[in-house]
């Protein structure tokens, strides 16, 4: 079995070859140190393996992947220090992983893993594995970008609002109030701005001075002109209006 190790520690790749040395069908044709070099490696030794740091500076595991032709993916055993997300998008798609610092133990039940992956898997399907990783990872990036707290200042206090406890938002002149259960904080900005920064799939415009979480919405009332009068779970009542009646059937 050809293999490439990728890590951007010199002393990580030289001890997972010094561990792979005890493995007589297991031959290291080549490390590399950046990401760069492991798309060029991959491409130029079609290796049947690699071992694949997802986090490194520059390309990472999975810009890496994304940089290497479809027809020349090979077999991918991961290796991660910490990334929970990755783990389970790993274990969902079928794809092996170790731990840092590697277990013996573990590491020799992803080579044995490997050796009947590549009898018994076709090509095709090992690449469609790799590609619904990507695309979960890219979905969960996606929404890494969007805000997670705001910072409001009240006169020399700045109060942390969690954007995973705001149930619902008003416009409020020059401001925007963040109704946070029984508690309200003015934050200076603009609600076109502010919904920009919240997930879509969180939070939902139904009003042109409201935005409301949609896992607090409890009871919808139909009104005259595709208009709703929406219930929260915390009792507060909140009108639509007809300009954003298609968000909240698409919703519904």
């Amino acid at each position: 079995m050809r293999i490439v190790i990728v890590d951007d520690e010199p002393l990580a790749r030289s001890g997972l070859q010094a561990r792979l040395a005890e493995h007589e069908d297991m031959q290291v044709v080549g490390q590399c140190g950046t990401g760069k070099a492991a798309v060029t490696a991959i491409r130029d030794l079609a290796p049947d393996l690699v071992f694949l740091d997802v986090q490194m500076p520059g390309l990472n595991g999975f810009d890496v992947l994304r940089k290497v032709p479809a027809n020349s993916l090979p077999l991918v055993i991961f290796l991660t220090a910490y990334d929970h997300y990755a783990l389970a998008a790993f274990e969902v798609n079928a794809l092996d992983y170790l731990l840092k610092p590697i277990d013996d133990v573990r590491l020799a039940q992803a080579l044995e893993r490997a050796r009947v992956q590549l009898k018994t898997a076709s090509i095709p399907d090992i690449e469609r594995r790799l590609r619904e990783l990507l695309e979960r990872v890219e979905s969960k990036e996606a929404r890494r970008q969007y805000e997670t707290r705001f910072a409001v200042r009240t006169g020399r206090r700045i109060a942390i609002v969690l954007v995973e406890e705001i149930d619902w938002i008003e416009a409020t002149g020059d401001y925007v109030t963040l109704h946070v259960g029984n508690r309200s904080h003015m934050l200076r900005q603009t609600m076109t701005r502010l919904e920009q920064q919240l997930d879509p799939e969180c939070f939902i415009r139904i009003h042109r001075s409201v935005i409301v979480r949609a896992s607090r919405i409890c009871e919808m009332q139909s009104l005259p002109n595709r208009e709703y009068l929406l219930r929260l779970t915390g009792g507060t009542t909140v009108k639509t209006s007809r300009r954003f009646s298609d968000l909240i059937e698409r919703w519904l």
